[in-house]
């Protein structure tokens, strides 16, 4: 058996393991023929000069049949393959999915070499190719090998690039789906477009990319389940962050007056489109700042990573939707907002037992009650998926956020906003609790909580109360999920956001 034709296409993308063992067979008796002739399956070195982009803007507007003169060496993956006689085809695809064909003829390489490639080059195949740049009868920008190399052996085949991958295949084997979908490889391109455009924003406002630990001995910085481990070497449980908030306040502490950090996270919760138990974080901290300069600063980011993926704030998502990112973004405050959606009147006095009846009344279920929590729940139901365009939501109930600063004209909130794009929460941002007494404070009443079964509830951090107390300016902070820019960009869900998603 052979797995290509004289004419082939990509192998099914619904073959059964057998079908793919049999192939993969065939593939490893070809490997072997390739070694046993004294050439090499996986080389070290090659030949190259050229990449296949680089030759198609340099020939792009080569008139049909005609010849350059011009004899470069290039190497790509065998995407397709077309073998007739005296004149084999093969279309190689570089990494960004730029194509060029190779022509093998028996005039220029010869009937031994011809006889080598129709037998041992399939699908999937990475190739080197060196000849002349030539434009084919039909205008296809073409190299004319002169001699070719296999660059590494496939031994197993590709899915069929005429046929869209299912998403359990796109999400499991990134690989495959890269190699397959263009808007795939656009996905990891705008991840480094966007990260790259929130360097240069915050290198523009004087701020410093620092790098804080993901393994802590104590979990603090949110309210989440951590992921736990243990160290050997210390002999003591860590915990995989789940921010890295409480390290960048230390640096702050330190005379690091504006300072950022976007790496990884780990929250021991679900997973959903909007959630990954491992996910990219943004956390930027800014001296004698305060919550309104960091939504300034967090509108310019997100609307200059806009640009640089899209080159408007107007951005198209996956859909075809349009959805504008630009001019100044609204804000709501939260128990406003959340009185008018109701109809009934709700403060920071408003009693627990009273937004509870209400709760249960609209069957909403809350893990460890408290009034802030039941505020922010009533408020999701009634408020939450009206919200369309970019909207700051301001003004949190002191409970729910104990690393923030009390509200400096609004008695029982804090100076905390979310944003919220696309109807989901995209960044948050705080007026810091930079007291040290007021901070212990709040890590007593989590502290409580925890003791009462709440696993998201933070602990009683002495090392970062200790920092604290050596004195940290007026600040303002704020975060951001990577991913969720992403998602906001792009209109994509959170799995095709990242490169290579955590699964089950």
């Amino acid at each position: 058996m052979t797995d290509h034709t004289a004419d082939s296409e990509p192998a099914d993308p619904e073959l059964t393991e057998a079908e793919v063992s049999e192939q993969k067979a065939v593939r490893l008796g070809k490997r072997e023929r390739l070694i046993a002739s004294g050439a090499q399956a996986y080389p070290v070195e090659l030949a190259i000069t050229d990449t296949i982009p680089a030759v198609r803007a340099r020939f792009g507007d080569l008139e049909a049949d005609a010849a350059t003169g011009a004899t470069v060496g290039v190497a790509g993956r065998v995407v397709h393959l077309r073998n007739t006689g005296k004149l084999c085809f093969a279309s190689l695809q570089s990494g960004d999915g730029s194509r060029i064909q190779a022509m093998v003829s028996l005039a220029e390489v010869g009937e031994a070499s011809l006889e080598e490639w129709k037998e041992l080059v399939d699908l999937g195949d990475h190739v080197f190719v060196s000849g002349e740049v030539i434009s084919s009868r039909r205008g296809e920008l073409s190299i004319l090998a002169k001699e070719w190399r296999i660059a590494a052996k496939a031994i197993r085949p590709l899915p069929n690039l005429h046929s869209e991958l299912n998403e359990e295949t796109r999400v499991r084997q990134r690989y495959l789906d890269l190699i397959a979908r263009p808007a795939a490889r656009a996905n990891v391109r705008a991840r480094a477009a966007v990260n790259a455009s929130l360097r240069a924003t915050f290198t523009a406002h004087d701020y410093l990319e620092v790098e804080t630990p993901m393994l802590q001995t104590m979990h603090g910085g949110a309210s989440a389940r951590p992921f736990v481990t243990h160290s050997n070497a210390f002999d003591t449980e860590l915990y995989l962050r789940i921010a890295p908030e409480l390290f960048l306040k230390r640096a702050v502490v330190g005379g690091l007056e504006r300072v950022y950090e976007i790496n990884r996270n780990f929250r021991n919760e679900g997973a959903d489109s909007t959630h990954s138990p491992e996910f990219a974080m943004l956390e930027a901290y800014q001296a004698y700042g305060n919550y309104n300069q960091m939504a300034e600063l967090t509108q310019e980011l997100v609307q200059n990573a806009a640009l640089a993926v899209s080159g408007s704030h107007v951005v198209t998502w996956a859909d075809g939707t349009e959805y504008d990112l630009g001019g100044e973004w609204d804000w709501l405050s939260m128990y406003e907002s959340l009185s008018e959606a109701s109809g009934i009147p709700i403060t920071p006095e408003t009693s627990k037992d009273e937004l509870q009846d209400l709760a249960d009344r609209l069957e909403l279920e809350v893990q460890h009650p408290t009034a802030g929590k039941l505020v922010e729940e009533l408020w999701e139901h009634f408020v939450k998926s009206k919200l369309e365009r970019p909207t700051f939501v301001a003004d949190f109930p002191v409970e729910t956020s104990p690393l923030v600063r009390d509200h400096r004209s609004k008695p029982g909130v804090v100076e905390k906003w979310d944003l919220y794009v696309r109807g989901f929460e995209l960044a948050t941002g705080y007026s810091e609790l930079v007291d040290p007494i007021i901070q212990r404070e709040r890590f007593v009443e989590q502290a409580a909580l925890a003791a009462k079964g709440d696993v998201e509830a933070m602990r009683l951090d002495e090392e970062f109360l200790t920092a604290l107390e050596h004195g940290m300016p007026p600040s303002g902070g704020m975060g951001m999920g990577i991913d969720r820019l992403l998602m906001a960009i792009t209109g994509l869900g959170i799995r095709e956001t990242i490169l290579f998603p955590l699964v089950k």
